[in-house]
């Protein structure tokens, strides 16, 4: 038999309902890890603990929708509040450990793409554990089968995929009922218009859409044309009008609005001085990833110029009916901390027009429902038992959403002292990182 667990009561919350963007007092009943009933108070005399939530405000455990998480920073998501993530390329044999945990450990659920298929010579060099170079459709085909059956929620390509093998990837794909994500920030051959005619499902980081304006323009493109675009006063005519078409296909957008400002403010970069943060700065190899990738300071420019046109793309396509969702591409670029720089891009979010409750709903309902789980992102029976317990109302100030007093996961109820305290050492996660790579060699070997 399993272990039966108990019920507990979060008494007298303000609670949000994010469908109708209104805090409503109430008492949430949790058992056996999902959100039992929402009653008037403490009237059960089954509860074993009650939590008395007067004058806090309780919101859905948040959901980063665009990451590449490693065990070594994974509870750190959690301690900020982020109980889901979206992993959007990495290797699902890596993460198996992550994606097969119960509902109330110190790391966030996880949805995840495996490897990523690019094009010749690959982004990020040569076939290797976290990408794969495609050159041909039997490659396709076989990578697809392979990471369907390893286990990938969704596949990820890069833009330096022809056009034609995207639109293959996006067809065997389609087989196996999984949807297929894009980065298309580099692509010179195929952009964000292109990428939904042939079937991609999610536009990351609101990629492709600069090219589809801007035909000539792409990041290897010379100075010449990088100075006809207007980066500080985007073309909303131009905008709407690609924004229009790709809402016809049904496009999901991911802007990761934070990437491009990290990059944008660089030397001046947003750098919260809380607990959480200070945990990171722990993490030598994260943070000597990010010193060194912060010496190319003209590369880093240039994407971070791309910022404010990000923002207008996204609440473009927002203000058409469009999906977007609330996601910051930890650990990628510079000092995109985890957990904490989902916060960050939510305060962006309402810096490009969205409102506090938007804003919210981009990291809670509407990213769940993106990857069809009714079952997060709400506050409500039958919903997983995942909140934060804030000290103050975050629809009257955004930034409100990291006074977190408690973290709630799969109905467990934990500090962000007790989280942070999971975090595996720097010894303990190379030991993982070893194991890993040395049983991925051995699969692919066994599959020859």
């Amino acid at each position: 038999m399993g272990e039966v667990k108990e019920m507990i009561l979060l008494k007298d919350a303000n609670v949000l309902d994010v469908d109708t963007g209104v805090f409503y007092q109430a008492s949430i009943l949790m058992k056996d890890g999902m959100i039992a009933d929402i009653v008037a108070g403490n009237t059960l005399n089954e509860v074993s603990k009650v939590i008395d939530a007067n004058e806090k405000w309780v919101i859905p455990g948040l959901i980063d929708m665009h990451v590449h998480i490693k065990e070594s920073f994974a509870p750190i998501f959690v301690a900020a509040g982020i109980t889901t993530v979206r992993n959007t390329g990495g290797n699902v044999l890596e993460l198996k450990g992550l994606m097969t945990a119960p509902d109330d450990s110190m790391t966030p659920r996880v949805f995840s793409a495996d490897r990523v298929i690019d094009g010749p010579p690959g982004l990020w060099g040569e076939t290797s554990p976290w990408n794969i170079i495609a050159e041909n459709s039997q490659v396709v085909i076989g990578e697809v089968k392979r990471q369907v059956e390893a286990g990938a929620d969704f596949i990820k390509v890069y833009g330096w995929l022809s056009g034609e093998l995207m639109e293959k990837v996006a067809q065997e794909a389609s087989l196996y009922h999984k949807e297929v994500s894009c980065d298309l920030i580099h692509s010179t051959e195929v952009n964000a218009l292109d990428a939904a005619k042939f079937g991609v499902k999610w536009n990351e980081h609101a990629s492709g859409i600069i090219q589809a304006i801007y035909p000539n323009w792409s990041m290897k493109a010379e100075k010449s044309i990088w100075d006809e675009v207007d980066w500080n006063k985007p073309d909303l005519e131009k905008i709407t009008e690609v924004c229009r078409e790709l809402l016809s296909y049904g496009v999901a957008i991911c802007p990761t609005m934070v990437l491009f400002d990290q990059m944008n403010k660089l030397k001046d970069h947003w750098n919260p001085d809380n607990e959480i943060v200070k945990k990171v700065y722990e993490n030598k190899s994260l943070i000597e990833q990010w010193e060194r990738l912060s010496q190319y300071e003209e590369a880093l420019k240039q994407m971070g110029m791309q910022s404010v046109l990000n923002k207008a793309i996204a609440k473009a396509y927002f203000d058409l009916g469009g999906t977007v969702v609330a996601g910051t591409d930890t650990p990628a670029g510079v000092w995109t901390f985890p957990g904490m720089a989902l916060h960050r891009e939510l305060e962006l979010f309402v810096e490009a027009g969205f409102s506090e409750l938007n804003a919210i709903r981009a990291a809670t309902c509407v990213a769940a429902r993106a990857i069809k789980r009714e079952d997060l992102g709400e506050i409500k029976a039958g919903a997983k038992a995942d909140m934060i317990l804030l000290s103050n109302n975050p629809l009257e100030d955004i930034k409100n959403t990291r006074a977190i007093e408690l973290v709630i996961k799969g109905g467990k109820v934990m500090t962000q002292a007790e989280i942070l305290s999971s975090v595996p050492s720097e010894e303990e996660s190379l030991r993982l990182m070893e194991e890993f790579v040395n049983s991925f060699e051995e699969v692919m070997v066994g599959k020859r």
